[in-house]
């Protein structure tokens, strides 16, 4: 529990390098402007694997978090979100 608030504070902390949602984190990874990305487990699991596996492929580091809606809110947003790329 303690590791899923570290990653919740460091996208607060991250806030001016957020890339956030599904089609503009993917975007960013793929043309290198992900440093790391947090994914809320509670997402559909074939969305989850298809972002493990892109982050894998890309050696980009990836962090769980339990809720897209406390996701949303870390990002400072008033809807959840299934993923957050932290730009470089």
């Amino acid at each position: 529990m303690e590791d899923m608030k570290m990653s919740y504070d460091k996208v607060t902390q991250a806030k001016d390098r957020l890339i956030i949602g599904l089609k503009q984190a993917e975007k960013a990874m793929k043309s290198g402007k992900a440093r790391e990305i947090v994914l809320a487990a509670d997402i559909d699991s074939h969305i989850k694997v298809r972002l493990v596996n892109l982050a894998e492929e890309l050696n980009i580091p990836y962090e769980m978090v339990d809720s897209k809606k406390r996701l949303g809110k870390a990002c400072g947003i008033e809807v959840g979100t299934a993923v957050v790329a932290i730009r470089q």
